[in-house]
């Protein structure tokens, strides 16, 4: 049995000061690989860095929302020279984000669609980063049947769920099925396990009971646990089918 976790910023730096015992931990927690999506060109160096470090680090390379401006130009050109010069497992993580500031929004949504090109043409997964703009986001992967992803730290309802997978498209599952009141247990008992990941979005959105604390890989088993009793499956079962659909959607070997 193991665990992976789809989503973990483990490259940043409120990691520098333990991130070998951080590593050590996910290990002990059976996670055995992570995927570190990328954000802009500040992080990339450093990103690399510790996927150089650690073997079961896996980079994805893209532009996130909140750093789209009118020069975001630029920063795609880097992200396609990255792509000339070695290979990534995903192209993330990419969106929109209208939940702080809407000023470049037709800027994320040039960003997103050049993006999702990108992906198109080298046969890429995409990472969506989705805040306050799942429907925008749906209707934009509605645009490209060929289309492979998912959408990252899935808080949504049932009837976006259903959209979502209807795209053929995964649901990243973290911290927020811990949470109370947040209404996503009622969901996956509703859709299934079929297209969920696991992720933890380290350093944020720990789960219960470490909620609003540092998260960290080693907590994907925390998320595991409460998909088993949500589920009435063991953990074991949860860990097989996440890890197969990561496997799967990833392309893993």
């Amino acid at each position: 049995m193991y665990f992976i976790d789809t989503h973990t910023h483990i490259y940043l730096p409120e990691f520098d000061d333990d991130r070998d015992n951080i590593m050590q931990k996910a290990k002990e927690a059976n996670v055995e690989i992570t995927m570190m999506p990328a954000i802009d060109s500040t992080t990339h160096q450093k990103m690399f860095q510790v996927e150089s470090i650690y073997s079961n680090c896996h980079s994805m390379i893209g532009l996130h929302p909140c750093s789209v401006n009118k020069d975001f130009e630029m920063e795609l050109s880097l992200i396609r020279k990255y792509l000339v010069e070695r290979k990534f497992i995903a192209i993330g993580e990419i969106g929109l984000d209208f939940y702080w500031d809407k000023t470049f929004v037709s800027e994320q949504y040039a960003a997103f669609r050049q993006q999702i090109k990108i992906a198109l043409e080298l046969h890429l997964p995409i990472v969506i980063h989705s805040r306050s703009a799942i429907d925008e986001c749906i209707d934009v992967v509605s645009e490209y049947p060929e289309l492979k992803g998912v959408f990252h730290c899935f808080s949504g309802n049932e009837a976006q769920a259903g959209k979502i997978i209807q795209l053929n498209f995964m649901l990243g599952v973290g911290g927020v099925i811990t949470f109370k009141n947040a209404g996503l247990d009622k969901v996956i008992q509703k859709i299934g396990l079929g297209n969920v990941v696991l992720e933890t979005d380290a350093p944020y959105l720990a789960p219960v009971p470490y909620r609003g604390k540092r998260n960290e890989p080693a907590y994907t088993k925390l998320v595991a646990e409460k998909l088993s009793a949500i589920c009435g499956l063991p953990t074991e079962k949860i860990a097989q089918l996440t890890t197969e659909n990561a496997r799967n959607l990833f392309k893993l070997a």
